[in-house]
């Protein structure tokens, strides 16, 4: 099984995101963009695992708390690795101090199951796209220099969603195998 564990985005950011996503494709750049529906704020990338580890990676998961919501504020654009040669285009999320805890008590629980850390710091952001080549790149870059610095919508969360992921020719297809509350009284 292929999984991730990652925060679910409310129907207005979702709404505003595919309307960004529509303005963008009209610079016709080769790019391959994110679905409504597989849009979410990546936490832990935990990838192949054994099937019968599943109950223990939901049982470690149980046991992650933070004391209040996250609250999430989605704008500003950008690329990995840059803008000379990008590969993913994006949307920043600027989150409240409790965010990156929250991914490393994620990466704390899952560790003794065999799951390694991620080496890097959790930098919290929402892929919008994928670099197919660089063609047609320029109009793209002027567009998205247009609209670099839009908001697309401020939330609070309150809970996690472990996720299977399955790889197709037309995309990746995700599934909802369990929510989990994370603020607890």
């Amino acid at each position: 099984m292929r999984l991730f564990v990652a925060l679910d985005l409310p129907h207005p950011v979702r709404e505003a995101l595919q309307e960004l996503v529509r303005q963008l494709q009209r610079a016709s750049a080769d790019v391959r963009w994110v679905r409504r529906e597989g849009m979410h704020l990546t936490l832990k990338f935990i990838g192949e695992v054994p099937e019968e580890k599943l109950p223990l990676i939901q049982e470690a998961l149980g046991e992650v708390t933070s004391p209040a919501p996250a609250e999430l504020d989605f704008r500003s654009l950008g690329y990995f690795p840059n803008e000379r040669r990008p590969r993913v285009l994006w949307v920043g999320v600027q989150a409240s101090d409790n965010l990156a805890p929250l991914a490393a008590q994620i990466e704390a629980a899952l560790e003794p199951l065999g799951i390694p850390r991620e080496r890097r710091a959790y930098a919290p952001h929402l892929t919008l796209g994928r670099f197919k080549s660089p063609q047609r790149l320029p109009r793209l870059l002027e567009e998205v220099g247009r609209l670099h610095e839009k908001e697309f919508g401020r939330v609070w969360v309150e809970e996690f969603v472990l996720y299977q992921s399955r790889l197709s020719p037309h995309g990746a297809r995700y599934t909802r195998l369990q929510i989990f509350p994370f603020v607890r009284s």
